[in-house]
């Protein structure tokens, strides 16, 4: 983009507003960094300049700055969205809340940390160790992702089954809105029933309500006692048929799926022994006091649905080592070629069936899926591998991406269970949610940003 007489003139004013470099970044090849996310099909721009926020009076005078001069605003942290969501608009105001990366405070007594939107995910749970405490929201991408992205998508992840979604462990939020003015959501209490919930509200909201600056959220006592079970199955069908009898009669920390596509990737990239012949591997996580009778169980219920091998640990580092086969899913999977990675989400009981059409899918489009994630919450991401410069395949990708959408609302899902909509999920949204309720979800989104500025064509 060549900034004309107009963008030059405003572009100065931003940098006097930012007291000068290298806050405001204008260099085409240096904004490229900040440009897109993990998604490799979501389009993306131009953008006319990279603000690289370090406070919340930078946050507000960029947004002040955009609305006096009509330029959309597209916030993002770590760039580890999936959807598109953070990806540049042409001409629009980059807003990175990455470099606000303060861990406020820690405060025990209350068992809540304040953090700034760029503190990593794991950098966080760390902290709270040093407390006897843990922050127990846990996408997978921990050591990647921010709690700012974490909010902004309502981040699911691996504990959900268990400990909730991100939404059930913030507090508390500091927010900018479109026009600059900041307002404080949610409390230290417990128990807050005064007005409507703008809190729930802001989260999941992708950027387009307003830009978090700080959150309060809910750390939990660290654990002391875990069991992890690794099983293998000789079909997708019969794990998934042991997940739904594991979440009617338990409730473990984790439940992790990954077929033998992903097992072959992880062991290709890792070499960590995992058994490559199976159909599925399923790696269950009880914890607590009850953690090894409970796994005990998991064990009797696995190898009831036909489970082959069966490992069970309650060394909590063995076990850790077999969440990291886990965690190496997608990047193992990005080694194989482009990836596009869905996000669906069913009815537990609606699993055998999903995994089963998956396979139909990849057959009927002649490509390659590797399906893995978090079983006993019903959310999946198969993930279609491809060659991005071979249009044939793009195209049979972007089909099969498509059939995998519209299979889950057959059975009764969601088009995204924790990634979000961002700009990727967008033209599918409507066949999920009805006429009238996308409408009042536009009508709160005007709201709060009147001109429609934060993160156009995004979220809803």
């Amino acid at each position: 983009m060549v900034a004309t007489g107009a963008d030059t003139r405003a572009l100065e004013e931003l940098r006097q507003l930012l007291e000068g470099d290298p806050r405001v970044v204008v260099d085409p090849d240096l904004m490229a960094a900040w440009s897109r996310d993990q998604s490799p099909i979501a389009p993306d721009a131009a953008p006319l300049a990279v603000v690289r926020a370090r406070s919340v009076d930078d946050v507000v005078a960029a947004l002040q700055w955009a609305q006096r001069h009509g330029v959309a605003v597209v916030t993002r942290g770590a760039g580890t969205g999936l959807t598109g969501g953070a990806n540049a608009l042409a001409g629009c105001l980059v807003l990175s809340v990455a470099e606000m990366d303060r861990i406020v405070s820690i405060d025990p007594a209350r068992r809540l940390a304040t953090v700034q939107p760029g503190v990593i995910n794991g950098a966080l749970d760390r902290a709270a160790a040093a407390h006897g405490l843990r922050y127990a929201p846990d996408p997978g991408s921990r050591a990647t992702c921010t709690i700012g992205g974490n909010i902004a998508t309502n981040a699911g992840g691996m504990a959900c089954c268990k400990y909730g979604v991100t939404a059930d462990h913030v507090a508390a939020l500091t927010v900018v809105l479109a026009d600059g003015e900041v307002v404080r959501l949610g409390g230290a209490t417990r128990k807050n029933v005064a007005g409507l919930d703008l809190l729930r509200l802001m989260i999941g909201s992708e950027g387009t309500l307003g830009v978090i600056v700080e959150a309060s959220v809910r750390l939990l006592p660290a654990v002391t006692a875990a069991s992890t079970v690794a099983a293998s199955f000789a079909s997708l069908g019969a794990a998934m048929e042991a997940v739904v009898e594991i979440g009617g009669r338990l409730t473990p920390a984790a439940v992790e799926l990954m077929d033998r596509t992903t097992v072959a990737a992880v062991e290709q990239m890792a070499g960590m022994g995992l058994d490559t012949s199976a159909e599925a591997l399923l790696l269950v996580v009880c914890d607590g006091s009850s953690a090894a009778a409970e796994a005990e169980q998991v064990e009797r219920i696995a190898r009831g649905h036909g489970a082959g091998e069966v490992y069970r640990t309650d060394d909590l580092a063995e076990g850790e080592e077999f969440m990291a086969a886990r965690r190496l899913a997608l990047p193992a999977l990005e080694r194989q070629g482009s990836i596009l990675l869905d996000d669906v989400g069913v009815p537990p009981d609606a699993l055998p069936a999903m995994v089963v059409a998956i396979e139909q899918i990849a057959v009927d489009e002649h490509v390659t899926i590797g399906t893995f994630g978090h079983a006993a919450d019903g959310n999946l991401h198969p993930t279609i591998v491809f060659d991005a410069t071979d249009p044939d395949q793009r195209r049979r990708a972007e089909t099969a991406f498509e059939r995998i959408l519209h299979t889950a609302l057959a059975h009764g899902g969601t088009i995204t269970g924790e990634h979000g909509v961002g700009a990727l999920k967008l033209p599918f949204l409507a066949h999920q949610v009805g006429r009238r309720e996308l409408d009042l979800m536009r009508k709160v989104r005007a709201v709060f940003d009147p001109e429609g500025r934060l993160n156009p064509g995004r979220g809803c």
